[in-house]
């Protein structure tokens, strides 16, 4: 089954709102945030451009593992980069393809120079599930005689 949309109908759906945080945050701080949001990354923005992502998984394996004091560990030296990013033009299968290809989860959604949202794994999984649910019900909607045409 191909998938059919938009970053931009994902984002009509999710909504725009990004977290982000300064390269000069401490680790401590955006573990804090994460928390407060209760999201999984936040965009690292340097001069109002997506440098980095912070994540949950970078606290665990370059954080945590390497003993890092996260209240002096500065978020720049822990963020995963460069940032791979898509535009609202993008497909939900582009979305999926790059987040295979090169092992993320959150894309920063970009128009022009403006960061405008973020996709994360999540997002495309239940947008795939929508997807394949209405697809479902047109489907039995047909085969009992309920579908208009």
């Amino acid at each position: 089954m191909k998938v059919v949309g938009i970053v931009a109908d994902l984002l009509r759906h999710k909504g725009h709102a990004v977290w982000s945080i300064s390269p000069d945050a401490t680790v401590h701080d955006a573990i804090k945030l994460l928390a407060e949001k209760n999201i999984g990354a936040v965009v690292v923005l340097a001069a109002d451009k997506p440098i980095g992502i912070f994540s949950e998984r970078d606290c665990t394996r370059r954080v945590a593992l390497h003993g890092y004091d996260t209240h002096k560990t500065r978020v720049k030296e822990v963020i995963s980069a460069p940032v791979i990013t898509v535009t609202p033009e993008h497909t939900v299968e582009d979305c999926m393809r790059l987040m295979t290809e090169h092992r993320v989860r959150h894309l920063p959604v970009m128009q022009g120079d403006k960061l405008v949202g973020l996709v994360s794994i999540g997002d495309v999984v239940n947008w795939v599930i929508s997807a394949q649910s209405t697809a479902l019900q047109q489907m039995e909607s047909y085969i009992s005689g309920q579908y208009p045409g």
